[in-house]
């Protein structure tokens, strides 16, 4: 089956995120350099004292400068880089145990009736944990886990990461019991902790029923007509279709005793990790070095060899290299303006930009300039760091409450994360569904479109009706 990649052909995502970091560089040419002082807060983080901006002497950034940018940005995208590498390499020895092929045929077999009920299911349980708990990078776990069944049902690659991605930042991005966003922003803002959860909630439906019926939608031409996919035709694709859609006849497959501890075993480090997550605080570091005794020892009770499971994870790694590497040259775009010292002449101007719009607009001109800020710090603590402290007293001069304020920050954060090629985790969960990041602009750019509609009339609501929470 031919490609149907025909006429203009979107450049390699290396070379887009190349041209990104030397425009960055040779901005940091033409923007004064400057500073604002960083203050600790009481959670003993740090952000910047909105009072303290002065322009300094310009660091514009040399090519020598600019020759260590991607090495850099791999080495300050550590964690999630190496995080993407060992999931992988997990997920490999998993799948060579046959746990997974097993669990999907028997999960293919339930739900062949009512494949759709699955979506709307796993969306809702993905959603409800990202709004509570913060953690859009599960998104990273889920793929793996979820991609087998959605191809043996007749889906595709885009409706696995889809179904992950969606759920995790509409929940994430209205943030009813959020710490990550919500409580940092309301914190920073000086605004009582969680409140304003009504409007928030209704967010969350709205977000989340936009995203289930068009992922819905998608999912079911895809099966009427697999040439419907975006991916159709791809290599990658047609492999994943092969090795998991079996013909309605196949041989139901069943679990060998030594499968069916080693299925047990998995689920057991998944609750240790749900555990760790939600009472300990752990995050990307130490849930690798749980997957990897993960991937061991389900290697080992499954019956595989030390060398098998070394082989495992080293195919695993393999798979993901692309998508892994992908993290670090985006985060070099960040390092060159740091390196420059513009990166908080930047928000400065911000503040700047959104006092220019028209009172009725204020909010909605807070939204946009912090969904174009997303682009260069693509996370969602860090944005909340460096540009609340001036758009929380901004908000008092232009008629914006401060609840609002931090409402249009986390729409301007979460909306983006997964759509620009700055956001590590975003470009990493791609690289572990297959899907390229043009493909996947295709599929997201119609919803984005809704969800920024949905986000400009909330902000703006809430600044007609003085929205306090």
């Amino acid at each position: 089956m031919e490609t149907r990649d025909e006429g203009f052909k979107m450049p390699h995502i290396y070379v887009i995120l190349f041209v990104f970091t030397a425009l960055s560089a040779l901005a940091t040419h033409f923007i004064p350099a400057g500073v604002f002082d960083r203050i600790t807060l009481p959670n003993g983080r740090k952000a910047i004292d909105p009072e303290s901006y002065r322009e300094v002497a310009a660091t514009p950034v040399g090519l020598e400068d600019f020759m260590m940018a991607v090495p850099r940005g791999l080495v300050d995208a550590s964690v999630v880089v190496f995080f993407t590498f060992i999931i992988g390499g997990m997920f490999m020895v998993i799948r060579r145990t046959g746990v997974i092929d097993v669990a999907v045929d028997k999960l293919t077999r339930r739900f062949a009736a009512r494949s759709v009920m699955i979506l709307p299911l796993l969306m809702v349980t993905f959603a409800v944990v990202a709004t509570l708990i913060g953690t859009q990078e599960l998104a990273l776990v889920y793929v793996p886990v979820i991609l087998p069944l959605m191809i043996a049902l007749r889906f595709d690659s885009i409706t696995a990461v889809g179904v992950a991605l969606l759920a995790t930042t509409a929940g994430f991005t209205s943030g009813v019991l959020n710490p990550i966003n919500t409580g940092l922003g309301q914190m920073i803002a000086e605004v009582p902790l969680y409140s304003g959860a009504g409007l928030r909630a209704a967010l969350f439906v709205a977000l989340l029923g936009s995203a289930v019926i068009y992922i819905t939608r998608y999912a079911l031409k895809v099966r009427a007509n697999p040439d419907a996919s975006l991916l159709a035709g791809t290599a990658r694709e047609e492999e994943k279709r092969s090795l998991y859609q079996h013909g309605e006849v196949a041989e139901a497959m069943h679990f060998t005793p030594r499968q069916r501890w080693a299925g047990i075993a998995a689920l057991a480090f998944f609750g240790v990790m749900v555990w760790g997550v939600l009472t300990r605080g752990w995050f990307m570091m130490e849930m690798a070095g749980l997957f990897v005794l993960m991937g061991i020892t389900v290697g080992l009770i499954a019956g595989l060899s030390t060398a098998k499971i070394c082989d495992a994870f080293n195919e695993g790694f393999r798979d993901v290299l692309v998508g892994a590497i992908i993290v670090g040259i985006a985060r070099a775009v960040a390092v060159m303006l740091e390196q420059g010292q513009v990166m908080d002449t930047l928000v400065n101007g911000l503040g700047g930009l959104v006092g220019s719009f028209p009172d009725t607009l204020s909010a909605a001109g807070m939204f946009i300039s912090q969904l174009g800020f997303n682009f260069i710090i693509p996370s969602g603590s860090g944005q909340a760091l460096v540009t609340m402290p001036i758009m929380a007293p901004l908000s008092d001069i232009i008629g914006v409450t401060r609840q609002n304020a931090v409402l249009a920050y986390q729409l301007g954060d979460g909306l983006s994360n997964i759509l620009y090629p700055t956001s590590g985790y975003f470009m990493a969960t791609l690289a572990l569904g297959g899907v390229s990041w043009d493909r996947w602009v295709r599929f997201f750019g119609p919803l984005f479109g809704l969800w920024v509609l949905i986000a400009l009339g909330s902000v703006i609501f809430a600044q007609l009706t003085g929205w306090t929470g």
